[in-house]
């Protein structure tokens, strides 16, 4: 059989895998040339398999595409798909798994422009459009019969997967204990990951019972008031990005928290995540079952906010984010871009035209309450406040100008060409501008007990990284994540009818607490009676006469 020729479809699918596996795949190399246990004659050999081994089973997989209509565009999307996670795996150190892929999907346009940068554009150039132009210009050969051709790429596949099987076997015990150690490594395959985790997103998708969600709560009820009582008001503030670490609450040396530290709220310092990003916590913390059965089920059910509502309260939902990933769709939602009847324009810098500053959320309040089902106001009210907060990795937009304690600070979205200090200091003023905002809803709610019985629950969906271990903003696997993007700043502020209960709590806040509590402490507080509610879940329960 003569072997293809340059102008083979299969040609160009080995050639593609080699630049992808040699070039596109540089962060992979750099980080397994930094580990100490590679760092010696012998890991550089175990580098070397590895890269033929990556090399072998890249072209293999693209041996299945090497037809002459098809194999341009394919190589096209592939190169330009490694060309960008080189990018982003480089300069935010991610990795490209199946919760990365949904966060990827679920970003809207805003969260992509802070994304762009001139860096960007030259990976996708130098490595993915140099080669698609070189590529594009190369005649097919059009004289190889179908079959003949079929035959070629089955053997390109079957001899790429067998390359691959030898060179993993040749190294393998330097290969199992690589991966064992650092499992992430295997997503930083390029760009074999990012479509073995697209195809992971797909199958768990296509999993899902199809219809409506499953109700749950349905025997949700409120519990007798005392008469003459008034109705509570709950603000359930949703924070992002906020990493624990970083707040002078807990122990952080600088001092962002000023406005909080002076005000009597429940700080609870050792609080933990469900996840490590906003489309996989925020499902989980408004759902009954905690982060360990929530993991195991098809996310297919109902939320807190349609259990609020069943039992009769008014709730709704503002958003200054990307969305609330489905937990407020069956309930009334808006967000800071759309002003109720009566309010007054946003005040001048509040808002860009494209997106909002926290305050924004409190901005026209009344006005929005105004607009809620008055008989539910009377049995009480759930707002949602889900905040832009410390969103990256633009963190120089968090905070107005009046507003940074911390200069200078990094203003570039490109966090790796900043001093670490610079990158602190963004962080760090996108917490205090929290602070503030918690503060002046503080302030709202104080305004209010004449009317109702108010508290407010804030917790931050997940935390970030900072550049420690060359790590930049979140996403990391939960099971091998950092301890700054799974501890979270978790901050109750009770009304004058709680008062007794803050007293007690104060000697539990060292205690463990997590978004396992939400669900949970917020039926406590509003007076749900379902048996979905577990008592030994709500913060409250060891302070309850």
């Amino acid at each position: 059989m003569r072997l293809p020729s340059l102008k083979s479809p299969l040609t160009l699918a080995w050639l593609a895998a080699l630049w992808m596996g040699l070039l596109s795949n540089w962060p992979l190399w750099q980080r397994l040339h930094s580990l100490p246990e590679l760092a010696n004659a012998r890991g550089l050999v175990f580098i070397g398999v590895f890269a033929a081994m990556v090399v072998a089973l890249q072209g293999a997989l693209l041996s299945l595409f090497a037809w002459k209509r098809a194999i341009k565009p394919v190589l096209a999307v592939v190169l330009l798909t490694a060309a960008s996670l080189a990018y982003f795996i480089s300069s935010y150190g991610i990795v490209m798994d199946p919760t990365m892929v949904v966060n990827t999907l679920q970003t809207d346009a805003r969260e992509t422009r802070d994304l762009l940068s001139w860096r960007l554009f030259a990976s996708l150039l130098l490595l993915g459009g140099l080669p698609i132009a070189w590529l594009w210009r190369r005649p097919l050969d059009s004289s190889v019969r179908w079959t003949r051709r079929l035959g070629f790429n089955l053997l390109g596949f079957v001899l790429g997967l067998v390359a691959a099987a030898l060179l993993i076997l040749s190294t393998f015990a330097d290969f199992a204990a690589t991966m064992r150690t650092y499992p992430t490594i295997r997503y930083m395959i390029s760009p074999v990951n990012a479509f073995y985790s697209l195809g992971t997103v797909a199958a768990r998708s296509g999993a899902k019972p199809k219809g409506p969600p499953e109700v749950i709560g349905a025997d949700a009820k409120l519990a007798p008031r005392a008469e003459g009582s008034k109705p509570p008001l709950l603000m359930l503030v949703v924070g992002e990005t906020a990493r624990a670490a970083n707040f002078s609450l807990d122990g952080y040396a600088r001092p962002t928290n000023p406005e909080l530290a002076k005000l009597p709220i429940l700080n609870f310092s050792n609080a933990w995540s469900c996840g490590t990003s906003t489309a996989a916590s925020l499902p989980c913390m408004f759902s009954p079952l905690g982060r360990e059965a929530y993991g195991k089920s098809k996310g297919n059910q109902e939320t807190l906010m349609d259990v609020l509502q069943r039992a009769g309260l008014a709730v709704l939902w503002i958003d200054n984010q990307s969305g609330c990933k489905g937990v407020c769709d069956r309930v009334p939602n808006t967000s800071t871009a759309q002003l109720p009847a009566g309010a007054a324009p946003l005040p001048q810098g509040l808002c860009d035209g494209e997106e909002c500053l926290d305050m924004a959320l409190l901005h026209g309040l009344d006005e929005r309450l105004a607009t809620l089902d008055p008989e539910r106001v009377k049995r009480g009210v759930v707002l949602v406040m889900h905040q832009m907060g410390s969103h990256g990795p633009a963190y120089f937009k968090r905070a107005p100008a009046d507003r940074k304690p911390f200069m200078p600070e990094c203003t570039t979205n490109a966090l790796q060409q900043c001093p670490r200090e610079q990158v602190v200091n963004g962080y760090d003023n996108s917490i205090a501008y929290t602070d503030h905002v918690l503060a002046s809803a503080i302030g709202w709610l104080d305004k209010k007990q004449a009317q109702f019985d108010t508290r407010m629950f804030y917790v931050s969906d997940h935390g970030e990284s900072l550049g420690e271990n060359n790590l930049y903003l979140h996403g990391v696997p939960y099971a091998v994540a950092p301890d700054e993007q799974k501890h979270v700043p978790l901050i109750l502020w009770l009304g004058q009818d709680l008062a007794p209960v803050g007293e007690c709590l104060k000697q539990r806040l060292a205690e463990p607490a997590s978004h396992d509590n939400l669900f949970h402490t917020v039926l406590g507080f509003m007076g749900v009676q379902t048996s979905l509610y577990r008592a030994d879940w709500d913060l409250l329960t060891p302070c309850r006469k």
